[in-house]
């Protein structure tokens, strides 16, 4: 695994834990010899999960839009960032660059990246590991949906089990290192 990519909030939101938490999960980016992709901020978990690698001595590559880089939001420690022109060449460019993907706690934009790349999955658009830093539970009521749209049919339990979960970065890394894509030939169920 070559890099990550992480998707996390443009806030710290209410507890310090998440900054901690994106800090511990780049640093062990860095003891593992694993670059970061990221959306290109300074503010925020972005700014310190960014932080945490830099001063790790690791690579960083942010992805930043061209309109959100004139909001002054642009990291200005990271020397590697590529300007976009819009949000989806973002996510794009990012999926390319990344052999798997990490959300740690955010809002609609980090929720709304980590399922493309679990959509993409399932279509069989790529085969990279997805998973959740689930830092203190943040993730447990959108695990409690995906169980549920499991049950109900919506998600098939192989789809299902390819979300990674863990509280810490280093046993989230550790499931990326051994991850095994699923193995099917259909993923729509086509009886009406």
């Amino acid at each position: 695994m070559k890099r990550l990519c992480v998707f996390c909030g443009s806030n710290r939101g209410a507890n310090r834990v998440y900054a901690e938490a994106v800090r511990e999960l780049g640093r062990e980016m860095v003891r593992r010899e694993i670059g970061l992709v990221f959306g290109g901020g300074g503010v925020g978990l972005m700014g310190e999960v960014a932080d945490a690698v830099l001063e790790a001595g690791g690579e960083v590559i942010g992805v930043l839009p061209f309109a959100l880089g004139l909001r002054e939001v642009r990291h200005p420690d990271v020397e590697d960032i590529r300007i976009v022109d819009s949000m989806h060449e973002r996510k794009s460019l990012m999926s390319e660059l990344s052999d798997g993907f990490i959300a740690a706690p955010g809002g609609y934009g980090t929720l709304e990246e980590l399922v493309e790349q679990l959509t993409w999955s399932q279509l069989g658009l790529h085969r990279k590991p997805c998973g959740l830093l689930n830092v203190e539970g943040y993730f447990d009521s959108l695990l409690d949906f995906f169980d549920a749209s499991t049950q109900r049919n919506f998600i098939r339990p192989e789809h299902r089990a390819t979300l990674l979960v863990s509280g810490t970065g280093s046993d989230l890394i550790e499931q990326f290192e051994v991850y095994e894509p699923p193995g099917l030939d259909k993923w729509i169920d086509r009886k009406f």
